[in-house]
């Protein structure tokens, strides 16, 4: 191996995905392993924690030796342990966190704790080996949605997010009680396909003192009231018409927002992040608007907007190389900011 290599395993289980993925010098993926519970609980509606947490004790060292069997490495070859320590939920992060510090201690390798929003950021650098910083990234997912000035590999700051759901959780929301099932934002993404986006007219929400945060409830209670009211009048619904409607509310507010602060800040290149970066409504609109912005815009592949381990990994390696490493006493932080990462 070339002396100036550096590989790291990374972990990821802040949710419900049970990930360990291997990467070189922060871009190559050798790597990347992915067990879902999406099934599991689906009949749920939702993810319950507690099942997510026992799911990833039993899953993880299967996925780790998954992940060294495909990358074809010793644990020797391996240089740092990358792993996500939040936010999310805390069973889940301290079953990887544990995990990690299991194996930086008993191979003496370095541990790197990394935010679980900067590995999201940290995804398009897998995807695209000439992006660099600054630039601003757009992170939405079902617990986040950020726009983030990404002033370095390490060094972010949050010009606006969300003040109550999440994009992804209002795509959760609206997908159940429609009828779709769960996860919400690839069930309307495809059926808003066969919909006409503007068959209903659903708020869009801007905040009067030019902030550039977002606000999904009151979009999310219009399709219920909506519902509500043609249930209460015998009337039946269309699926389609309400989850393109609904999507393009969505999507509007996110990509105005983005390439506002995208303005703001004079930066020309706009990265996408998160789970909803996978939605195909989104990127065709970004697509379309930020060029005659000359604009920018990056996408990471589907595989790499969900919870991944590439990306931890990604973002630990620049963490690693900058000096950063953490101790045995690091613990799961389920409310962590991207401020205090």
């Amino acid at each position: 191996m070339d002396e100036k290599e550096c590989i790291v395993l990374g972990i990821e289980t802040s949710c419900d995905e049970t990930a360990v993925a291997v990467v070189k010098n922060g871009r190559d993926i050798v790597s990347n392993v992915i067990s879902s519970q999406i099934q599991l609980h689906q009949r749920y509606g939702g993810v319950v924690p507690e099942i997510a947490s026992r799911k990833h004790v039993e899953n993880i060292n299967v996925v780790i030796e998954q992940a060294l069997e495909e990358a074809c490495i010793t644990w020797d070859e391996i240089d740092v342990i990358g792993v996500t320590y939040g936010p999310g939920l805390v069973g889940a992060l301290l079953v990887g966190l544990s995990t990690a510090k299991a194996l930086a201690y008993a191979l003496d390798k370095p541990l790197v704790g990394v935010h679980h929003i900067e590995g999201h950021i940290a995804a398009n650098y897998l995807a695209h080996q000439q992006l660099k910083p600054p630039y601003i990234c757009l992170v939405v997912s079902g617990g986040h949605s950020h726009i983030v000035h990404v002033k370095g590999y390490h060094h972010f700051e949050v010009l606006g997010q969300t003040r109550d759901d999440a994009a992804g959780e209002a795509f959760d929301k609206v997908a159940r009680v429609i009828g779709l099932g769960y996860p919400g934002g690839p069930l309307i993404d495809k059926i808003a396909k066969q919909g006409q986006k503007d068959a209903i007219h659903f708020p869009r929400v801007s905040f009067q003192d030019g902030s550039l945060d977002f606000s999904f409830s009151g979009v999310k209670t219009s399709v219920l009231n909506y519902i509500h009211r043609l249930d209460q009048k015998g009337e039946t619904y269309n699926q389609a018409d309400i989850a393109a409607s609904f999507q393009q509310a969505v999507v509007e507010v996110l990509v105005k927002n983005t390439i506002q602060a995208a303005k703001q800040t004079g930066l020309e290149k706009i990265a996408l992040a998160g789970g909803v970066a996978a939605n195909s409504e989104l990127r065709e609109v970004f697509s379309t608007q930020a060029p005659a912005e000359e604009l920018t815009v990056y996408y990471p592949t589907k595989v790499l907007c969900t919870d991944n381990a590439a990306m931890i990994a990604s973002a630990a390696y620049y963490r690693y190389v900058a000096g950063y490493t953490y101790a045995m006493d690091l613990n799961a932080v389920p409310s962590l900011s991207l401020s205090e990462s």
